[in-house]
């Protein structure tokens, strides 16, 4: 099926960042000083290559941040198996450094260019890749046409549309149709990613599920974890893991609702943003919670009631820890965050109203027993106080949640039985060529 013609928003899109390259390169510079680009490799971000392009077959993956270049570690090592180099992408800081410690030897890691179409194209230019696999929900019109111009598949993997990203595209129909019309196929997670993909003019979609279902977990140094468990000793614990602004000070205030109740209660607490650590230390202490925070080195002994862990890629380690997990994103209109992790570390889960971006998982953790969903900080306070003094429903409750889990599984196999014929089409116009 021919792609229709470019509309002229997405001409005007092109033609806007073109005249703007000297703006985002300052947006850019301004971004390192504050921390949120890494300066010594700002040039990637332009599109600028950070090291030689490996001889062979390359696939290009994206993983905007940490959530969705995770997902995409067991595909990384699948195209490997089948003879491919792995180029991974990612747009953020955190999501670099967590990725580049669990790519294999045969992948490597470097920034994403932002959407100006010279600076994607000088990318392309230099790493030449054979396949583009692009994460959940990544829709960026300059890449899409350039991909497409240079005859290279473009896979939307683990692909995600929300509620409001429809509505949003549906407002601009043409734009959304000649965008989706130009990438392979659209490999949506739930029935429901694949009606809006479809109703938004993408020719070719399945629905292959959530990859995140196959993700291993996160791994841990057991003398570590061995340690932590010893200096908490038999104190009730429990984490509040992910929390955005908002969220941290009725985390607080619950942790002060249960002293009575819980006099040893040792609350741990992980920032989505590790960077905002000192500030919800400064919060937390304005309350009367005595606290230490992991990045400078500070340790939950004794006298510690709120533990700030505001740490990179150790999420795994306090999923470990904790028989009780509360995820946030979900008390404050965010859309949630992924229960997955913690569930398949035997976790019992507690989420507030806000888990839109995760309906489908959350619905049958909830119908399983494995989550309970709690209105407000009242609510988390009192969820708390109940389970946490009963090991016995905890076990029970993550019992649940891993069997709610294992219908979902086998996103990888599916989303790799796809990918196959597209390799199929390589190896044979490699044959064909003199």
């Amino acid at each position: 099926m021919k792609a229709p013609p470019l509309p002229l928003s997405i001409t005007a899109y092109r033609t806007g960042l073109t005249l703007a390259e000297p703006a985002l390169s300052g947006l850019l510079a301004f971004r390192a000083r504050r921390g949120k680009e890494d300066t010594a490799r700002l040039p990637e971000r332009r599109g600028v290559p950070g090291r030689v392009r490996p001889r062979g077959r390359l696939c290009w993956m994206h993983g905007a941040s940490i959530g969705e270049a995770l997902s995409l570690v067991g595909l990384v090592d699948g195209m490997i198996a089948r003879g491919f180099s792995v180029l991974v992408t990612t747009g953020t800081r955190s999501a670099a450094e967590l990725i580049g410690a669990r790519l294999p030897p045969a992948a490597f890691h470097q920034y994403v260019p932002l959407d100006a179409p010279r600076w994607i194209g000088r990318f392309l230019d230099h790493w030449r890749p054979d396949l583009a696999l692009v994460a959940e929900s990544e829709i960026w019109p300059s890449t899409i046409v350039a991909l497409h111009a240079r005859g290279v598949p473009l896979l939307l993997v683990n692909g995600r549309m929300s509620e409001r990203s429809f509505k949003g595209w549906g407002r601009t129909p043409r734009t959304a149709e000649a965008l989706l019309s130009r990438i392979a196929v659209c490999l949506a997670q739930t029935q429901e990613d694949a009606e809006r993909f479809a109703r938004l003019g993408a020719p070719r979609v399945s629905v292959t599920g959530n990859l995140k279902y196959d993700s291993a977990v996160p791994a841990v140094d057991e003398a570590h974890l061995a340690h932590l468990r010893s200096v908490v000793g038999g104190r009730p614990v429990w984490a509040a893991a992910s929390t955005h602004p908002g969220e941290d000070a009725m985390v607080a205030r619950a942790h002060l609702a249960l002293k009575d109740r819980l006099p040893d209660l040792l609350t741990v607490l992980v920032p989505r943003h590790p960077h905002r650590g000192a500030e919800i230390a400064s919060e937390v202490a304005g309350l009367g919670l005595r606290t230490a925070r992991r990045a400078q080195g500070g340790w939950p002994h004794g006298a510690i009631d709120l533990y700030v862990a505001d740490t990179l890629g150790e999420l795994g380690l306090f999923y470990r820890l904790c028989p009780l997990v509360f995820l946030g994103g979900s008390l404050v209109p965010h859309g949630g965050q992924n229960p997955i992790e913690p569930t398949r570390l035997k976790a019992a889960v507690l989420h507030g109203p806000h888990v839109e971006n995760f309906t489908q998982v959350y619905r049958a953790l909830d119908a399983a027993g494995g989550a309970l969903a709690v209105a407000d900080e009242r609510d988390l306070a009192a969820a708390v106080a109940d389970l946490l003094p009963d090991p016995r429903r905890l076990r029970a409750m993550a019992a649940a949640g891993g069997a709610a889990l294992l219908p979902f599984e086998g996103a990888l196999d599916r989303t790799l039985a796809v990918i196959e014929p597209f390799i199929a089409q390589m190896t044979l116009s490699a044959m064909a060529r003199p």
